[in-house]
C-alpha cells in the first residue's frame, strides 16, 4: 500500500497564529476566553480547555480579570463595540486575509454599493464580514442561490456591486459564481479573496485524489475547509472525513493500492502523524513502521543470523556460580569460563541481574563468542529464550490468543513489551483504551494484548493491547445492559467534560451527565462540579438501547431548592434575604442558594419611593417577609413593608 500525503495539509497561517496568540498568552499566566471556538478541532479545544482556556458566546460572558481572544474568523463591529464598552483586555487574532475583507466590505459600504458574499451565511468568517457592511448585502453559497438573488435585486450597471468571497469557499464554485455576476454585470467589483493556502490546499487535494484509490481527509467536521476538501475528493474517489485515527476505515482501506491524505488548516500536525503510525502499522509492506522501535539496531538480524547454523554444540546448560551487577558467572561444564552480560540475561534493558537469577539456577544458553586465549565464553540467556518465544508469538498472531508481557520501556511512538522473552512494539495508537490516557503510568507494568502484526523475515511483531481492553469492556458493557434500568444507581469515575456535560465510566461503559443535571442552580460549565477522576454516585435517568446512549441523572430531589422552599420556608415565614438585583420595579433577594424572590418598588418600604436604589444596594441582608410562592411559575415574593406597617399602626393609635 502506498501512502502519499499532500505537502499542504494542516495548519494555514490565521489558523496557526491564533493558537499561538492563546499559548503566549497562557505562557504568562492570563486567564483566557476566546469568542467561539478558537479552532474547529475537538481535540486542540479539549487540550486548550485542559490549561483553563474557556469559550464564550458573547464579551458578557468574559470574566473582569481575563483576557478575551477574537479568533481568526474575526467578529462585526458591533462585537468589537461591546468590548470597548466593557474595557476587557482583548486580543484580536483575526486573519490578516480576513481584516482585508472587512476593509473591502466596509469601504464598498460607505459608497452605498451592494455587497455580494461568496460563502455559509451561518459560517462565523462571514458573519463577521456582514457585520462590516452597514448596507445592502447578500450572501450565497452557490451559482443557484447567486441566480434567485440577482433576480430579486434591482440591477444598476452605474453602482455595480462589490463581490467578496469567504477565505476557505470552493475555487471551483467561485468560478461558476463568478461567470454569473458578470453577465449580469459588466462592472462589478471583484475581489478574489478566497486565501492562496486554501485554494493550494483543495487544488493539491483534486490532483492527489485522481490518481489514489482512496483519500483520508483530516479534519474538524465543524471546520468549512475540511468539509470542502473532502467534497473536492469525493468527485474522484473513495474519501473518508476523520476527525482522529480512531475513525480511520481500516477495513475499507485494506484492499486500497494507494491512499492519499490531506488535512484541514484547523488540524494539528500531532493528529495528522497519529493518522499516518496508525496506517503504516497495517500496511503489509512497511517494515519501517517500526522505526521507532530501532533502539536495539539489528537485534532480530542478530539473532536470526546466529540461530541460522544452530546446533547442539552452540547451545549449552549453565549453572549460576556468581553474580555482579553487570555480569552472571555459569559453569557450563567446560574448561572455558562462561559469563553472561547483564545486557544478554534478559530482553528488559531496566532488569539487575541480582533480581533475575540467584546462585544455583540451571538455565539453557546460547554461547556467542568463545575466546580461547582468555578462556571465556560469552553467553546469552535472552537472545535463546526470544528464538524459543518467537514461535509462541507468531503464532498468537493467526491464533488471535492473548498474551501477556511486561512493559519495559516507553518510546517515541508507543511502548515495548516483552513476551515470552520477545520485544513487542505496541504503537500508542493500540496502547491505551483512550488516546488522552498516560502511556507512562503502563512503565513496568503487566499487560494483555493481542498480536496484530508479524514480521516474519525481520522477526518484529506488533502488540494492541486497546484489542483486549476493547472485548473486556464490551463483555461489561453486555452485562450491564442485562440488568440497566431507568432509576438504578450506580458508581462512575468521571472519564471526560465538555461543554454540554460530564461523561462517567460505569464499568465498561459511559454515560451522560448532562449539564442541567449536574447541579440545581446556573452553572457556564461542569468543571464548576465535578472533575475528571472524581467518583459520583449517579442514576440512570434514559436509556437509549437502540443508540447504547445512557443518559445520568446526579442532582437529588431532596437537594432541590424549591423542595427545600415548600418545606422549610412556608408563606408567612420571614427570612433573612440578601439583595442581588435591581429594576425599576423592585429589587431582586436570595432567599436560599437557588431561589431569588421579588421585593415590589412598592413593598421595600413603609412610605412612597422613585427607585429601589433609594433605600438598598446590592449585597445588603434585610429581613423580608414571604408573601406568596408560585410554584408553577416558580416566584416568589418577598415584602419588607409588611414588616414594617404593624409597628407603625401601634404609634399611631390614639390613647383611650
Amino acid at each position: 500500500m502506498k501512502i502519499i500525503v499532500a505537502r499542504s495539509a494542516g495548519f494555514c497561517f490565521g489558523v496557526n497564529r491564533a493558537i499561538e496568540m492563546v499559548n503566549g498568552l497562557l505562557g504568562k499566566g492570563k486567564k483566557v476566553c476566546t469568542l467561539g471556538p478558537i479552532i474547529h478541532n475537538p481535540q486542540t479545544l479539549a487540550q486548550l480547555e485542559a490549561r483553563g482556556v474557556k469559550i464564550v458566546e458573547s464579551p458578557d460572558e468574559v470574566p473582569p480579570d481575563a483576557t478575551i481572544v477574537i479568533r481568526s474568523h474575526g467578529v462585526p463591529n458591533t462585537v468589537q463595540d461591546a468590548i470597548l464598552a466593557r474595557k476587557i483586555d482583548c486580543v484580536d487574532a483575526t486573519c490578516p486575509f480576513v481584516a482585508k475583507i472587512h476593509k473591502i466590505v466596509s469601504n464598498a459600504a460607505s459608497e452605498g454599493r451592494t455587497v455580494l458574499i461568496a460563502g455559509d451565511c451561518s459560517h462565523p468568517e462571514v458573519q463577521g464580514i456582514k457585520g462590516h457592511c452597514s448596507g445592502n448585502c447578500y450572501v450565497f453559497k452557490n451559482a443557484e442561490e447567486l441566480r434567485n438573488i440577482l433576480q430579486n435585486i434591482p440591477h444598476d450597471n452605474k453602482n455595480a456591486p462589490c463581490v467578496v468571497a469567504q477565505t476557505t469557499f470552493s475555487v471551483s464554485e467561485w468560478e461558476n459564481c463568478l461567470k454569473i455576476i458578470k453577465r449580469v454585470y459588466t462592472n462589478a467589483t471583484i475581489f478574489d479573496t478566497i486565501c492562496n493556502a486554501t485554494a493550494m490546499r483543495q487544488s493539491e487535494a483534486a490532483s492527489l485524489s485522481r490518481c489514489c484509490d482512496a483519500m483520508i481527509v483530516i479534519g474538524g467536521r465543524q471546520s468549512s475547509n475540511t468539509a470542502k476538501l473532502r467534497d473536492v475528493c469525493g468527485k474522484n474517489c473513495n474519501t473518508y472525513l476523520i476527525e482522529t485515527a480512531d475513525e480511520l476505515p481500516l477495513a475499507a482501506l485494506k484492499g486500497a493500492e494507494c491512499i492519499g491524505i490531506t488535512a484541514g488548516a484547523s488540524t494539528p500536525a500531532s493528529i495528522i502523524k497519529e493518522v499516518l503510525d496508525t496506517m503504516s502499522e497495517i500496511n503489509e509492506g512497511a517494515g519501517q513502521n517500526l522505526t521507532e522501535n530501532n533502539a536495539e539496531g539489528n537485534f532480530e538480524e542478530m539473532l536470526e543470523e546466529s540461530l541460522k547454523n544452530l546446533n547442539t554444540d552452540e547451545k549449552v546448560h549453565g549453572v549460576v556460580v556468581g553474580i555482579t551487577p553487570s555480569e552472571v558467572y555459569v559453569d557450563v561444564g567446560r574448561k572455558q569460563a562462561g559469563f553472561i552480560p547483564a545486557a544478554e540475561l534478559s530482553a528488559d534493558p531496566n532488569a539487575r541481574p541480582e533480581d533475575l537469577v540467584k546462585v544455583g539456577d540451571e538455565m539453557d544458553l546460547l554461547i556467542m563468542r568463545t575466546n580461547d586465549q582468555e578462556g571465556t565464553i560469552m553467553l546469552s540467556k535472552k537472545r535463546l529464550d526470544a528464538a524459543k518465544g518467537w514461535e509462541t508469538v507468531s503464532a498468537a498472531e493467526e491464533s488471535q490468543e492473548v498474551l501477556t508481557g511486561v512493559v519495559t520501556e516507553v518510546i517515541k511512538g508507543g511502548l515495548i513489551a516483552v513476551s515470552n522473552g520477545v520485544r513487542v512494539f505496541i504503537p500508542a495508537s493500540q496502547a491505551t483504551a483512550s488516546r488522552g490516557d498516560s502511556l507512562d503510568e503502563l512503565l513496568k507494568k503487566e499487560v494483555k494484548f493481542r498480536i496484530i502484526e508479524v514480521n516474519r523475515s525481520r522477526r518484529r511483531a506488533v502488540g494492541s493491547i486497546r484489542s483486549v481492553l476493547k472485548d473486556e469492556r464490551k463483555i461489561l458493557a453486555d452485562k450491564f445492559w442485562e440488568t440497566a434500568e431507568e432509576g438504578k444507581e450506580y458508581d462512575g469515575v468521571v472519564k471526560s467534560l465538555t461543554a454540554y456535560g460530564a461523561f462517567v465510566d460505569l464499568g465498561g461503559i459511559d454515560g451522560m451527565i448532562h449539564i442541567s443535571e449536574l447541579s440545581w442552580g446556573r452553572i457556564k460549565h461542569p468543571s464548576e462540579v465535578v472533575n475528571v477522576g472524581d467518583t459520583v454516585h449517579v442514576y440512570i435517568k434514559g436509556l437509549d438501547r437502540e443508540k447504547g446512549k445512557i443518559s445520568l441523572g446526579y442532582k437529588r430531589a431532596e437537594d432541590n431548592p424549591w423542595e427545600i422552599l415548600k418545606r422549610d420556608y412556608p408563606v408567612g415565614t420571614v427570612a433573612d434575604v440578601t439583595i442581588v438585583g435591581m429594576t425599576a420595579f423592585g429589587a431582586f433577594a436570595r432567599v436560599i442558594p437557588g431561589i431569588d424572590g421579588l421585593i415590589h418598588i412598592s413593598q421595600i418600604a413603609d412610605h412612597r419611593i422613585e427607585k429601589p436604589q433609594d433605600v438598598l444596594k446590592i449585597n445588603d441582608v434585610v429581613k423580608a417577609k414571604i408573601t406568596d410562592i408560585d410554584f408553577d411559575k416558580k416566584r416568589v415574593s418577598l415584602s419588607i413593608r409588611a414588616l414594617l406597617e404593624p409597628a407603625e399602626q401601634t404609634e399611631e393609635t390614639p390613647a383611650e
